[in-house]
């Protein structure tokens, strides 16, 4: 049974879940729903530039970067955040997440590098983790002209992006690259398998359903949907503590009406048995995506996810 937060409950009957049987369309849908929120606010204290990571502009290997520099920030290296954009693996893209990049790249005074990574299911998985990996390299190659410390990035992403973060995490230590020092895995899509309580009650909860789960995954693993053998940098819910020593601290969030809600809980837990430092949240009354209302849990939320990119980056919090 859904019990919403009464700030939010009003918007449950206008957000209906999105159709992805029709990914062009959904893709349509899902942009005038962020219209239908209002006028996005204009950016302050922040500029941003556009960069394109590992090639020339027509190389089919090449991916684009958002630059996101606040104003007012340290003369020293800063930390730096690489942040992975939502949408089921299908949708999204850095215009989409600009409010929120720039807004976050202002609340911590960082350096925020947003990634346009390809989309499924034209470019199935390894595309996305592919094209996020690059970009985590071309900060650390270029932390000198950024300004940035290559100890201290983390990377942050909400929903697909939260799935990809924890992904990239995994890549980034199975290959030995570039290290990332804190993940912020924010109502993270992390399994395929849809076996959780959560993934089988909720089929027909605001933005986010079970069936939108069950095209996205099978547009993101491509030929490898209903394989056994997924690997855990696909679809990281699948690893056991086993698979997840040596990763970096963690913040993980659910949404209490959100197929996603167990699995996110059931990784923060496989992180904690793999000795990992991890602070886990479950917000009460929410839904997916509902940090895009403004509601008192929503700002909250907000607050929290800064405060902690602050701790763990060791910036001030004053």
């Amino acid at each position: 049974m859904t019990a919403y937060d009464p700030q939010l409950e009003p918007y449950v009957s206008q957000l209906p879940a999105v159709d992805l049987s029709n990914v062009v369309a959904a893709r349509e849908e899902m942009e005038r729903i962020r219209q239908s929120f209002g006028a996005a606010p204009e950016l302050r204290d922040v500029g941003w530039t556009d960069h394109i990571v590992g090639g020339d502009d027509d190389d089919s290997d090449t991916v684009r970067v958002r630059v996101y520099e606040p104003d007012r920030r340290a003369d020293e290296p800063t930390p730096a955040v690489l942040f992975l954009h939502g949408g089921g693996f299908v949708m999204g893209s850095v215009e989409s997440e600009h409010l929120a990049a720039g807004v976050l790249a202002v609340a911590i005074g960082v350096v925020v590098v947003s990634v346009d990574y390809r989309l499924a299911p034209e470019h199935p998985y390894p595309a996305a983790i592919e094209d996020a990996y690059r970009s985590l390299q071309w900060i650390h190659d270029r932390h000198l002209s950024l300004g940035v410390d290559p100890a201290r990035v983390a990377v942050v992403g909400n929903s697909a992006g939260g799935g990809l973060a924890a992904a990239l995490a995994i890549l980034a230590r199975d290959r030995q690259g570039p290290p990332i020092c804190a993940q912020l895995l924010g109502t993270p899509e992390l399994d395929d398998r849809l076996l959780s309580h959560s993934s089988v009650e909720f089929i027909d909860t605001p933005l986010w359903s079970r069936p939108a789960a069950e095209h996205s995954w099978r547009y993101y693993l491509g030929e490898l949907h209903r394989c056994e053998a997924v690997p855990i940098t696909a679809a990281p819910g699948r690893a056991t503590a086993e698979d997840l020593t040596g990763l970096p601290p963690a913040y993980v969030s659910s949404m209490q009406n959100d197929p996603l809600r167990d699995e996110a809980v059931a990784y923060a837990l496989e992180l904690m048995n793999a000795g990992i430092i991890v602070e886990l949240h479950s917000f009460p009354g929410t839904f997916h995506g509902s940090a895009q209302v403004r509601s008192r849990v929503s700002k909250r939320q907000h607050r929290e996810q800064v405060a902690w990119l602050r701790q763990i980056l060791d910036l001030s919090t004053d």
